[in-house]
């Protein structure tokens, strides 16, 4: 590895190691558990290449201290996961950026996730069928192996035709990615939450609708969502060993 590399890798760690700990004292701590896991390796990777053994001293000393408290993390969300008792909650703010579906669900997608349930009464607009397609591409791109989405929302009369349509080809689409979609309908459904069969229940209060129109077609944010702004809303994480099945 070239050494002129090391400035940037450096550079790489120390950032995502600071989020970690942002994280870890906001009692966040399965976001911080993955920013140490990455940021760990960065440095690996930084102690690999580094020639100076004062250095190499200064890193695996750096890299334990890191590997010690994310194994605390990782016994502390084991035990109250166990006990069923984990509870995060999330606060995005009035315009507030970085809240990408894939920053958002990153978490909680890494660990064997294989079926999916979505409950949102309005997957019906085409600003929210958009949405819950971008959902979708998110999962196909993560480190899981989803084999099926189920999809429970509700019909709204004026654009019932769009939304049968939209979702019928979202479902080919998938389909085509050896992905199953089961859409359901609910005259009666309210509540927004995503659930996961690795045991992780995702509860948004604007369920996935919780971007902001962008400013215009050429601005900023209009194709990534890390740099689109959000209504404020509240996002409450749950673990259960016992995942709702229907």
């Amino acid at each position: 590895m070239a050494l002129n590399c090391l400035p940037g890798m450096e550079t790489s760690a120390i950032s995502v190691l600071k989020r970690a700990v942002e994280l870890d004292h906001s009692s966040r701590f399965q976001e911080s558990l993955v920013c140490y896991q990455e940021g760990i390796q960065l440095l690996i990777d930084v102690l690999k290449a580094v020639k100076d053994d004062s250095k190499k001293v200064h890193y695996r000393e750096k890299i334990k201290g890191y590997m010690d408290r994310a194994e605390q993390i990782k016994l502390h969300l084991n035990k109250v996961k166990e006990e069923g008792k984990y509870h995060e909650q999330i606060r995005i703010t009035d315009n507030a950026t970085g809240f990408s579906y894939e920053n958002l669900f990153k978490p909680y997608i890494r660990e064997g996730l294989t079926e999916v349930w979505v409950e949102d009464p309005y997957i019906r607009h085409v600003h929210q069928l958009y949405n819950f397609l971008r959902f979708c591409e998110m999962l196909l791109k993560a480190k899981c192996d989803v084999k099926i989405i189920h999809l429970l929302t509700s019909q709204d009369e004026d654009s019932a035709s769009l939304q049968v349509s939209a979702l019928a080809e979202i479902k080919q689409s998938l389909q085509n990615q050896n992905v199953c979609l089961d859409i359901a309908y609910s005259s009666t459904i309210h509540d927004r939450e995503i659930r996961f069969d690795n045991g992780w229940i995702i509860k948004i209060g604007r369920g996935l609708d919780y971007f902001k129109k962008p400013k215009g077609r050429f601005s900023i944010g209009y194709c990534d969502y890390d740099l689109r702004e959000c209504h404020e809303t509240t996002v409450d994480v749950f673990h259960t060993k016992h995942t709702r099945k229907t």
